[in-house]
């Protein structure tokens, strides 16, 4: 028996995943390479925009249609999206060629799903509500990768942005227990990994619900103990990223200097509306500091255009610092209405040709400084952790910026740490040389 798993979205629903697997795999199953050859099928989806969960509806229909000639096959759908209680009735009602609907809640119960799908021939749901839920520990986990591993911290998110689903679907914040994150490191690096990223919808208010001390600093100070290794975190809420947490970092040996700093917005009144709890002042003034303390820190971000009332003074401002910062990196998007949300409901939606004409023109400055970004890295030297073959038969490789580097080596070089100096560069890419060879 084999197992097929579809994953949609952030680096969360990539690491559930892995943790489906593991739980599959516990049943006898192997990974397959494809649908064909899987006798189970996982859809593990998001809700963060519509056109995703569009995407999710339409691969059911093609793998409903798919079942009617391998009727022994199983299909499973589960994650944020079918967390909200309407999308998880319309699938049960529509789809009868599902057999498995699981919640956000109930992913760490999936091993037992399927043994009554199994057992029984029929359909099982189980979502959960997010107060029901329980952290699980010493799940069985299938890594995707030799190299670098994802470790959630903390689950769930309080800050309720007025754009976003995820506290709905996700739940309030729950923090893993220092220990238990310890322990799976430790394991980690015993087995090989040397590059760990610590996941969280906000990594920063780890331990807060602890009620006591305890605090995302403080995780960072246990973790850096464990060895020589990389360490990074994602994703980053600015509201409470402070000056401690920066200082934290620079005094730490594992730590890479890389921030990803979601912006969604550099207008005050927008930000507001957005209900993100910080000003464009704060902003500036926080990258300031790391610049400063860290002047090799590499800065990422997340910028919502087009949201509910930006007007083009409020879209310049996003403009400036996006110009002020000099950004990396940006992922950005095009303003989506999301029902159940408050600016769902939001009067002055700004008209779709308006966003198009403003994302592009973001899009351009973001080029110019990413470009400007890579041309200051030319003629310098840079550790990078080889990960294998890329682009034009290279090896390809990360620094502790996670600047991806391209340059001519032999693939025994895989998984170990070399030095390499910058030649060449472009708006995404960089090239360089073995330094010693």
């Amino acid at each position: 028996m084999k197992y097929f798993i579809e994953v949609w979205g952030c680096q969360m629903n990539e690491h559930d995943a892995e943790t489906l697997g593991g739980l599959i795999e516990k049943k006898g199953f192997t990974k397959a390479d494809n649908y064909n050859d899987a006798q189970l099928i996982v859809l593990h989806t998001c809700c963060i925009r519509a056109k995703a969960e569009d995407k999710v509806i339409g691969r059911i229909g093609a793998l409903s249609k798919l079942k009617k000639k391998r009727p022994e096959m199983i299909i499973a759908v589960g994650g944020c999206m079918t967390q909200q209680e309407e999308v998880a009735k319309y699938i049960e009602k529509r789809f009868d060629k599902v057999d498995i609907i699981y919640g956000t809640h109930n992913l760490n119960e999936f091993d037992n799903l399927l043994s009554t799908v199994m057992e029984n021939k029929s359909q099982v749901k189980s979502i959960s509500d997010a107060d029901q839920m329980d952290i699980r520990e010493y799940i069985p986990i299938t890594r995707n990768d030799k190299l670098k591993a994802f470790v959630n911290i903390i689950y769930g998110c309080n800050n309720y942005c007025s754009y976003c689903i995820v506290p709905y679907v996700r739940g309030r914040e729950k923090s893993r227990e220092i220990a238990y994150i310890v322990e799976e490191v430790k394991e980690l690096l015993d087995s090989g990994f040397k590059d760990i990223t610590l996941l969280g919808q906000n990594v920063n208010s780890y331990g807060k619900d602890f009620k006591d001390e305890t605090n995302f600093s403080m995780l960072l100070k246990e973790l850096d103990r464990l060895g020589d290794y990389r360490l990074r975190f994602m994703s980053s809420h600015p509201r409470d990223f402070d000056l401690e947490l920066v200082d934290t970092i620079k005094n730490t040996k594992n730590v890479c200097h890389q921030i990803h700093l979601p912006l969604q917005s550099g207008s005050d009144k927008i930000i507001k509306e957005m209900n993100r709890g910080y000003t464009k002042e704060h902003y500036l003034a926080l990258t300031e500091y790391i610049y400063k303390v860290m002047p090799e820190a590499t800065i990422s971000t997340d910028i919502i255009v087009g949201f509910p009332g930006e007007t083009e003074n409020d879209f310049l401002d996003t403009m400036d610092v996006v110009e002020n910062v000099g950004y990396d990196q940006a992922y950005m998007f095009m303003y989506s209405i999301r029902e159940g949300t408050r600016a769902a409901k939001m009067e002055n939606q700004v008209p779709e040709e308006t966003k198009k004409e403003r994302f592009h023109r973001l899009l351009e400055l973001q080029k110019k400084k990413s470009l400007e970004r890579n041309s200051e890295m030319q003629g310098k030297i840079y550790e990078v952790l080889v990960e294998g073959l890329g682009e034009k038969n290279r090896l390809t490789g990360r620094t502790r910026g996670n600047k991806v580097i391209n340059f001519k080596g032999d693939i025994s070089l895989e998984g170990e740490l070399v030095m390499v100096k910058v030649t060449d560069y472009n708006t995404w890419s960089l090239y360089g040389e073995l330094i010693g060879e």
